[in-house]
């Protein structure tokens, strides 16, 4: 680290300046990050408590020496791969703050699109239920019930550690969702569903994208050897689960349409719409 805004010497002890630290930060995590200035900057807030904005606005402020030995060691964990959100315990989904830990998958902007499907299916003002199957770090059904909330929803795991914190998440969101612990629909008998929405793990288990994804739940990602074992099994189990008319949104990997289309044909499901994310890949599908 750097002492009082010096941008060469050794690790300094006798404490920081914000500027310093955001100047080490930067040149540690070049090369190792795509965002190396972001990355510094949401570091150093998080461990000192303030907001970015005061990061930005006083690079002079002196940071404690325990404080800055902190900021060295997650800035060093950072430039090792591991990602930002689980170094800051935070992930922003859907304009709603969710606490995050390696017992979860990062929710990522793309799975927002399955939110936008799933709203436009639910009425303002209308007591619909949904299940958000394989729920994680509740983002789903917290982000359905935060935009919805005369809806009653249901998030499921298999996870119980992840249901930990899905209850956490909504417990200090203020938002009443139930969580159960569930492999699919197995603690789920006799209940139906308006909507059923499911982000699962689509990843084959051979796929090179494991070499980047290496600090998340392998449980959260891995498919089976074509990816689609969970999504067999969702479109396989869902509509006993769904009252008449009811609808199955499924988020599923950019080459997965063909292979998904024809697994919910051959089991009798109507392909309502299929929609691609803001890369243009496709992404969602709804079945009905």
């Amino acid at each position: 680290m750097i002492a009082h805004g010096n941008s060469t010497g050794p690790p300094a002890k006798s404490g920081d300046t914000v500027g310093g630290l955001v100047a080490w930060s930067v040149r540690a995590l070049t090369g190792a990050s795509r965002s190396p200035l972001l990355d510094a900057e949401l570091l150093i807030a998080y461990v000192t408590g303030q907001p970015r904005s005061s990061v930005l606005a006083f690079p002079e402020r002196v940071v404690r020496t325990a404080l800055g030995d902190e900021v060295e060691r997650l800035v060093e964990r950072r430039a090792r791969g591991e990602p930002l959100a689980y170094l800051v315990r935070s992930q922003e989904f859907y304009s709603l703050p969710l606490r995050v830990t390696q017992a979860v998958l990062i929710p990522r902007p793309e799975t927002e699109l399955l939110v936008d499907e799933a709203l436009q299916r639910l009425p303002r003002g209308e007591q619909r239920t949904v299940l958000d199957l394989a729920t994680g770090s509740g983002a789903v059904a917290l982000a359905l019930k935060h935009e919805r909330p005369d809806a009653s929803v249901t998030g499921s795991d298999v996870s119980a550690a992840a249901l930990v914190l899905a209850r956490s998440n909504a417990a200090r969101l203020g938002l009443d969702v139930r969580f159960v612990e569930s492999d699919w629909f197995a603690a789920l008998a006799r209940e139906s569903f308006d909507l059923i929405v499911c982000n699962p793990p689509y990843v084959a288990s051979d796929d090179r994208a494991f070499a980047d994804l290496a600090y998340e739940p392998r449980l959260a990602l891995d498919g089976g050897t074509d990816g689609l074992d969970s999504l067999r099994a969702v479109i396989g189990g869902a509509r006993e689960y769904l009252k008449p008319g009811g609808l199955l949104l499924l988020e599923h990997g950019y080459d997965q349409r063909a292979a998904l289309v024809a697994l919910a044909e051959q089991a009798d499901w109507g392909l309502v719409a299929a929609h691609a994310d803001v890369a243009g890949h496709a992404r969602v599908l709804v079945l009905q």
